[in-house]
Parts: structure tokens; sequence; C-alpha cells
């Protein structure tokens, strides 16, 4: 994801701004992790006996209008993104940043249908999984040998989650060893709460290296890049220890600068649209269960989708 001049926004993918510091991340334990191993669903909360349930879920119905013409049916999807979406590169500024305009009334109440990158869930309940990263996935990854935190030291996760279309589907992120099975549970507890993500996978150097379009709203966590707005000092992200959750919906703000830079609309906080995080989210609760703190809470900048071990 690009933030800065490395920063990657693209159709339907971003993982967006955050903050983070140069020093490694911090060794303090994580509250008491699942009962589970690698490859496995979370089944009891990281900070309490208490056991996450595995829930069924009733999908809203996905409706679809309907136009006849003659002997012509078309269908169309209420769901559907502009065609446009991810094609528009914007000019940069003097800053690296894509110069910042108004959201377009296409993007205002954003609810487009999930790209499916892996299979669909077969049934209605909220599964995990969790294993060191596969090689193909690591080609297709940020990491490289100079990234901060070794191949080994990562984990390759896949959670079920709610899409904005209704239905659910199956997303993917690289997360560090020490808290994979703390965010199996969160993303548990998001399932619950029906929070719904557009879209989720693992960021890939193109992604990082795209020009600016301002549009995108991929969710993320792994993404070996400096601190937003710097060329040295790595993110909290390069660890595997933060993660952004739909950027568009909860943009970074700081100054006259907003990443996304079409998502404008969504500063005004004071909005109830789904897929926005706000003090009282279960999002924001599920994180803090795990002792992970929100960029919603900074004071020198506002970076809503954002969450991380260390709070940076």
């Amino acid at each position: 994801m690009r933030k800065g001049l490395s920063w990657l926004i693209v159709v339907a993918v971003s993982t967006a701004s955050c903050s983070g510091q140069t020093a490694p991340p911090s060794t303090t334990s994580p509250p008491a992790p699942i009962a589970a191993t690698e490859s496995t669903t979370p089944e009891s909360a990281p900070t309490s006996s208490t056991t996450p349930s595995t829930t069924t879920s009733t999908r809203p119905a996905t409706s679809t209008t309907t136009t006849t013409l003659a002997t012509t049916t078309t269908t169309l999807s209420p769901f559907a993104p502009p065609e446009w979406l991810g094609t528009r590169v914007l000019p940069l500024r003097e800053d690296g940043f894509g110069e910042i305009l108004p959201t377009p009334p296409e993007l205002q109440q954003r609810r487009f249908a999930t790209v499916d990158h892996l299979p669909p869930p077969e049934g209605d309940t909220y599964v995990s999984t969790i294993e060191p990263v596969p090689a193909d996935v690591a080609a297709r990854s940020t990491w490289r040998e100079e990234c901060p935190v070794g191949l080994e030291d990562l984990r390759y996760l896949t959670v079920v989650h709610h899409g904005f279309d209704g239905e659910l589907h199956t997303g993917e992120l690289i997360v560090h060893v020490s808290v994979a099975e703390d965010i199996a549970w969160v993303f548990g507890r998001l399932f619950e709460a029906a929070f719904p993500i557009e879209q989720m996978r693992v960021t890939t150097m193109a992604d990082l290296d795209a020009p600016p379009t301002g549009d995108g709203n991929g969710s993320g966590a792994f993404g070996c890049r400096p601190v937003t707005g710097r060329s040295s000092g790595w993110s909290q992200h390069a660890y595997g220890l933060a993660i952004d959750l739909n950027p568009f919906h909860n943009p970074y703000r700081k100054g006259d600068v907003v990443v996304p830079e079409l998502a404008s609309y969504y500063l005004d906080r004071t909005l109830d649209e789904p897929g926005m995080i706000g003090p009282r989210s279960p999002v924001v609760a599920a994180f803090a269960a795990i002792g992970w703190k929100w960029g919603g809470n900074w004071t020198s900048m506002d970076d809503w989708m954002h969450f991380s071990q260390n709070g940076h």
C-alpha cells in the first residue's frame, strides 16, 4: 500500500497509511492466546476463558434490478463499482501524495461487491486458518531480505468475513507469528458483529509501486514499507504488527493530506455508514481485547483505519 512516495491505491486494494517507528516491535507478550496451533480455528478469547462461538450468519438478500427492453433482459447489481474505479491516476503533489479531490458521488455511501481472490466459504460460520507463509504467497507479497522481520517469523492467515454485498468471503493477510492467533480471534468477533469488509488480500510489490488513484479500499496487514510520509524508518506493518481496515471508509488525515485521496466524504465521522469505525465500534472493542490500539484516538493525526500492537 502506498503512503507517501511509495503508497499504493489500486482497484479494491489498499493497505493504506499508518504510523510506525524505527525501533523493533514490542516484546511485550500479547494476552493469553487462543488454544490453537497452526492451521486451526481459534476457540478461546485471548484475554479470557470465554470461548468465542462460531456463529451462523444469516446472509442479507442481495437485491438486483431487472430492466426489460423488448426481448433483452439486463440485470444490474446494486453493488457494482463504477467502471473507472482504479483507473484515474491523480496528479502528484510535491509531497508525493496524489492531489486531494472531493469524493465523487459514486463513491459516497460506498458499498461495492467483494472480488473473490480465494474460494468463498462453504458454510455460514466463521473459519480461520494459520500456517507458515507458503512460498507462492511469499513470492507475491512485499517481503524481501531487507525487511525488518524474517519470513519464518510471519504467518499466513485466512479468515471468513462479511462483504458489503451481503455475502460471505474468504480474506487473507500476513501477520507476525506472535499475534496470529489473537488476530484470528479478532476477526471472529468482527464476523459475529457482521462488520463488512470490501477487500482483504496480501499486498504485492506491484501494489506498493502503483500510481495513486485515491479510490482503493483494500484491508491488510503486512507491508514491508517505511513509516507514512518518510523515506526511512519501518512502519509497524513491516513487522506484521498492524492492520488497516476499509481505508476508504476510515481514511488517514494529517493537515491537508487525506489518504485515500478521494475519501474526504468519510472525514465526517458523524456519518453512520456500514464499514466505518468509531469509538464505540465492535472493531475497536475487539482489538482492545488483545491489547491493540486504534489510530482514531491519536492527537497529531487521524488514522481511523489503523490498529497496531504498540500504538504506532
